[in-house]
């Protein structure tokens, strides 16, 4: 078998639906009756009865002596005669061990025999749930992601973001490529038909959603299909990696290095950097055997994934995360030709100090089959609402790369000065060092007449005579000399002053 490339991120560890630990049942406030929860019901009750059993018990030595020796000769009189009848347990299966089966056994041996080679190295993968299990949603309310048209157990509902009234207006803007006339009844037969040949899901994201979609722009900003692996977990890591059908984001370029950096684990969602980041509108698409409560339960997980994502961009360079119950996520549902989109956006947390929580609202639903003035309104929100996510990227990816530039202009600003204070500082030092070392005769000069001032005054305040005696200028001269020496006068000079104080 060919070595795989092996990515230079790591992937993130997101486990497998096996065996859910006891923490997950345990943190749910809501349990369901799946057989999962029965499951986990029938190991803690055989744990319980282990548990229970009485303690062991040191036999005494003599009545065990006595009563081995009676087995013992029972067995040797039974033996004699051929032994017990076994007729009865021929073909007979052992029973199960309490302890060991109450591990459930959910996979075959043919699906075992056909699981791709894993590294063993790797970190063991928790137990998680999907979409699919019952307690999706509740584990979700739990984490603080609210599906729409939830109510909080004293009754409120959760508000609307501040701006939707905004999105409204804007998702309802009419568009030239979905008139009457570029789309007429004709169009909407082939949608019509399209929609009802498609038995599977793959044939309905391939078949149908392109003609709601129209237009998608650059290819390289639209994925779907790949899960969500190298984003962090949303809640307390027992769910599944989110995995839209269709999801629109950023190209990695357009986002600065080192904000991918720093935001990897909320804004890349593979380790495939070439993948879009910082998605923030997603679809997920049902076919006629498919569940809308599935596909509800992903349009909000997905949501609130690329909700949270948003927020930490908005947030990137501040001292505190934004948290303003504003929108700029949208995550919809295609189910049986009803289309419904939603808003998700992160708001203030009901305790002080937790983390946000995740609201969804629906903003519209349509059925696509209906009329073809339906379809055309359906397909306008849906494809204004595309365009306006992008502009709430956009805006987003703009600022966060301008404060990354604001940071590099301070640090290299910064810099600067302490180079211009260095080389301040050396000049200084050199400067300094030649004046006190050669002064001029100026301002030796000026330093005697000083001292002069300074020894008369004192004299006239003592009622001394001011004027020094020749001893006394005697006894001054030869310090005056060694210091005048220090100075770097030359020999001439300083006999000449000697002559002129001596006479």
């Amino acid at each position: 078998m060919p070595l795989q490339h092996v990515s230079k991120r790591r992937k993130r560890s997101h486990p497998s639906e096996f065996q859910l630990p006891p923490a997950f049942w345990d943190n749910l406030s809501k349990i369901d009756l799946t057989k999962a929860a029965l499951e986990e019901l029938d190991r803690r009750n055989t744990q319980a009865t282990l548990n229970s059993r009485p303690p062991y018990l040191r036999p005494d030595q003599r009545i065990t002596r006595r009563v081995l020796a009676e087995l013992k000769k029972n067995i040797k009189q039974t033996a004699r005669h051929g032994g017990p009848d076994l007729s009865d347990l021929r073909g007979f299966l052992e029973p199960p061990n309490p302890a060991m089966s109450s591990v459930p056994k959910r996979k075959s041996t043919s699906t075992l025999r056909t699981r791709p080679f894993t590294n063993t190295t790797d970190t063991p993968h928790i137990p998680s749930i999907g979409p699919y299990h019952r307690n999706f949603e509740q584990k979700l309310i739990d984490g603080g992601v609210y599906p729409h048209a939830y109510r909080y157990p004293d009754g409120r509902v959760p508000a609307k973001p501040n701006n939707w009234e905004e999105i409204n207006r804007r998702l309802s803007q009419p568009r030239p490529s979905l008139s009457p006339s570029s789309f007429p009844e004709e169009a909407f037969a082939k949608f019509v038909q399209a929609h009802a040949d498609a038995v599977k899901e793959k044939q309905v994201t391939t078949s149908v959603i392109p003609v709601i979609e129209g237009d998608i722009g650059d290819a390289r900003c639209v994925s779907g299909g790949i899960p969500f692996t190298n984003l962090d977990p949303l809640t307390d890591g027992t769910l599944v990696p989110g995995n839209p059908d269709i999801y629109y984001g950023a190209r990695p370029e357009q986002l600065d290095q080192q904000v991918r950096d720093e935001l990897g684990g909320h804004i890349i969602p593979s380790t495939q950097d070439d993948l879009p980041v910082a998605p923030n509108f997603f679809l997920a698409a049902k076919g006629p055997d498919g569940l809308l409560t599935v596909a509800g339960r992903q349009a909000s997980y997905d949501g609130a994934l690329g909700a949270r994502g948003m927020r930490s961009l908005e947030s990137y360079g501040q001292e505190e995360p934004v948290v303003v119950n504003t929108a700029s996520t949208v995550s919809s549902l295609y189910y049986g030709g009803q289309l419904k989109m939603f808003t998700i956006y992160a708001s203030q947390p009901t305790s002080s100090g937790g983390p946000p929580e995740y609201c969804m609202h629906q903003l519209r639903s349509f059925a696509m089959t209906d009329t073809a003035e339906t379809f055309r309104q359906g397909a306008t929100y849906y494809r204004n609402g595309r365009d306006w996510a992008k502009e709430q990227r956009d805006e987003a990816i703009r600022r966060a790369n301008g404060r990354v530039d604001e940071r590099r202009a301070r640090t290299l600003a910064i810099d600067a000065n302490l180079a211009q204070a260095s080389s301040f500082a050396s000049e200084a030092k050199l400067n300094g060092t030649y004046t006190i070392g050669a002064p001029t005769k100026e301002s030796q000069t000026s330093r005697t007449e000083e001292s002069d001032r300074t020894a008369q005054a004192s004299g006239a305040s003592s009622g001394e005579p001011s004027v020094m005696r020749s001893s006394e200028r005697s006894k001054r001269s030869p310090q005056s000399q060694r210091k005048r020496r220090k100075a770097g006068d030359s020999d001439c000079d300083l006999s000449q002053r000697s002559k002129l104080q001596t006479s």
